[in-house]
């Protein structure tokens, strides 16, 4: 043979191999190691600490259901249970009407400041979780102004913010603007199309909403309350500070263990807290997340939907726009105001001394805030993006249990997290209390859920034969996830992150119960300056919260519009 045959032979078997299919890598065995990793993690981290405050609540030198008795056969004990369920069931109803109204306006109709209405729909959700009760107090405590100038004078002494009418405002200020992300994504899957249709046929306005828009929005509507109950149960802030005599679990639970270091019925009072919330948890999850949102056609449409109201409709609309707007302008001003007074309620001269006070006094809280967001907030993205990847990628036994267990921690409220974590982590072998370990592992799991979901909906979005040219071309799962499905799930990554950054700036229900002296948060020392009476400078730090938190989203989202995934609006 001679040697221009032996090196046309050699090309042609060289491109043979390039043409030819990359064998499949088999990664079964990677896979079902990441797989036990993340089992194992979600079980010590998330149904260990669940199993600990059980187990607290029945064992006392064997099994027992005492405490469970001793709880339920006292009427002082009783009242807290019922208090809960009824604010819980309040805030529920009135917090989804608000932001149903506020979604229908930006979504629905040819409102001017619509993009006003939208920054106010969702500003409450970057603020700390108590900070509406501080302006609550600053404007309608015994010494607040309206109370003084207004309410006094007109209608007498008595008036009181304290209790279940305070606890249901502040709460429902709190939480709307869940609903009202609900709903604008509800309203924006409704096809405008078929109330071009009715309007069509000759319905009025009144008749294509009652017939067409409500009973396609009746999902979010059961998912909104579903959501709202579980957060007004779980909230833990608010309470302390405004429930005055009106009792709630959440809080009877800490003052049980850090009061009276009753662990025992603690325990036994979180555990009843908890039966609610799951049952809300798995109600949405099972029931609701089934309902369909899909309308008759396929395809957007380009039809304008935006149909005239009836002057009775835009003045109802208006008016609860204007009311609760006015009321956030109202609550975060007198905060903003109150950050700026020598001494709440003796001395309203202005002052800048507050900001200097409040950040030399919280300096060790601001530090130790940042340094244990920033260690936590990427580990939560990436714990969300590897388990979401799983969830909606792989087949694997135990899928459904994984999906569950990760979502958890979103049901359960922070005070039942908190006492689960001291129980579970404060011995060997798990001996983690006072360490940032404990801290930095509690952000993780509890803020997860979100960006999980959040990924979650991005991936059933994507095309799978992507990842399956890669792995057709010999990469495993891991270089999958790495070189492919990460970068396009990016928005939903960042926009994960961002929020769990925010949610370490601002949480305090579980935190509270495992912060220590050697690593402390910032909203700790909010509560502590709120109960000692130094309002001035509580009002300041929340100005520091509130602007670090905004400006973070901010950058977050402005990031994303330069490499441009810009989110949609």
């Amino acid at each position: 043979m001679s040697k221009q045959e032996l090196l046309s032979n050699g090309r042609q078997q060289l491109l043979t191999k390039s043409l030819a299919p990359k064998k499949i890598v088999d990664d079964r065995k990677p896979l079902y190691l990441l797989v036990g990793v993340i089992f194992l993690l979600l079980f010590l981290f998330i149904l260990y600490p669940l199993f600990k405050v059980f187990w607290m609540s029945v064992y006392d030198d064997g099994f027992t259901l005492n405490n469970y008795i001793k709880f339920f056969s006292s009427s002082f004990n009783l009242t807290p249970l019922w208090n809960t369920l009824m604010l819980a069931s309040s805030v529920a109803m009135l917090g989804t009407f608000i932001g149903y109204v506020f979604a229908y306006v930006v979504t629905r109709t040819r409102f001017v400041g619509k993009r006003f209405v939208k920054i106010f729909g969702t500003f409450p959700m970057i603020s700390p979780p108590f900070v509406i009760s501080l302006a609550a107090i600053i404007l309608l405590g015994q010494n607040g102004v309206l109370t003084r100038n207004i309410i006094s004078p007109i209608f007498g002494e008595g008036f009181s913010i304290y209790g279940f009418k305070g606890l249901l405002l502040v709460e429902t200020m709190s939480y709307f603007p869940t609903a009202f992300l609900i709903f604008v994504g509800v309203f924006s899957a409704i096809d405008p199309v078929l109330e071009d249709a009715a309007h069509n046929m000759g319905a009025s306005p009144s008749k294509t909403f009652r017939e067409i828009i409500f009973p396609l929005t009746k999902p979010g509507i059961y998912s909104s309350l579903l959501l709202l109950f579980i957060e007004s149960i779980a909230d833990f802030g608010n309470p302390l500070v405004l429930s005055g005599g009106f009792k709630v679990l959440s809080v009877e639970a800490y003052l049980k263990i850090t009061g009276e270091f009753d662990l025992p019925m603690g325990a036994t009072i979180s555990m009843v807290l908890l039966v609610p919330a799951l049952i809300a948890f798995f109600v949405q999850k099972y029931y609701v997340d089934k309902k369909s949102f899909v309308t008759l056609t396929g395809k957007s449409s380009t039809s304008s939907f935006f149909k005239s109201h009836s002057l009775l409709t835009n003045i109802f609309l208006g008016s609860v726009i204007f009311i609760t707007t006015s009321m956030i302008v109202l609550f975060y001003g007198a905060v903003v105001w109150g950050s700026f007074v020598k001494v709440w309620g003796a001395d309203h001269s202005f002052t800048m001394s507050n900001y200097f006070t409040g950040v030399e006094d919280s300096w060790n809280y601001i530090k130790d805030t940042f340094i244990l967001s920033a260690v936590a907030t990427p580990l939560t993205g990436l714990m969300a993006l590897i388990i979401s990847y799983l969830i909606v990628r792989k087949k694997f036994i135990g899928k459904g249990f994984m999906e569950v267990a990760s979502m958890l921690s979103f049901a359960v409220p922070g005070t039942v997290v908190g006492i689960g974590y001291i129980l579970a982590f404060n011995e060997s072998p798990f001996l983690l209390t006072g360490t940032s370990a404990i801290i930095i592992i509690l952000f993780i799991f509890r803020n997860m859920p979100v960006g999980i979901r959040s990924s979650i909906a991005s991936l059933k979005q994507l095309d799978p034969a992507i990842e399956e040219a890669a792995m057709n071309l010999g990469a495993n799962t891991v270089t999958t996830l790495k070189d492919i499905t990460a970068p396009l799930l990016a928005p939903a990554f960042f926009s994960g992150v961002a929020y769990s950054f925010v949610r370490c700036l601002t949480a305090i229900s579980a935190i509270i119960f495992v912060v220590s002296g050697s690593w402390n948060l910032l909203t700790v020392s909010l509560l502590g300056q709120v109960e000692n009476g130094h309002l001035s400078i509580a009002c300041a730090i929340c100005v520091l919260l509130i602007l670090t938190a905004g400006s973070i989203l901010g950058i977050m989202q402005f990031l994303i519009y330069r490499k441009g995934i810009k989110q949609r609006d």
